[in-house]
């Protein structure tokens, strides 16, 4: 059994720690993503607007973030790589991570 993909967190917030603009950057780089998806999902024209399962946007505690699952590698290497440059291009905090489900965590939080 090969090891679960980690989740890589860019968060909207840089280095020093201010917050990064434009504020729908998570939704436009996840968008830029889009068109990477698993083998067997088609992405054709007419399709509802819907982002990659392996780069999403969220905000987590009040911080956009985008979530990038570093299976991407096995689909683009190349994708995954640009999203890591654009996080270092743009000093953003960048974290190794994992993202709970919400079923069974309601009232920890």
């Amino acid at each position: 059994m090969s090891p679960k993909p980690r989740e890589i967190f860019i968060q909207g917030v840089t280095s020093d720690g201010r917050q990064f603009r434009p504020s729908d950057w998570a939704e436009r780089l996840a968008g830029v993503m889009a068109c990477f998806q698993p083998p067997g999902v088609k992405v054709g024209l007419g399709s509802h607007i819907r982002y990659s399962p392996y780069c999403v946007p969220r905000v987590i505690n009040g911080v956009k973030c985008v979530i990038v699952n570093e299976a991407l590698r096995d689909v683009e290497p190349k994708a995954l790589d640009f999203v890591l440059s654009f996080a270092r291009d743009n000093d953003l905090q960048v974290v190794d991570a994992c993202l709970l489900p919400d079923e069974g965590y309601g009232s920890a939080r």
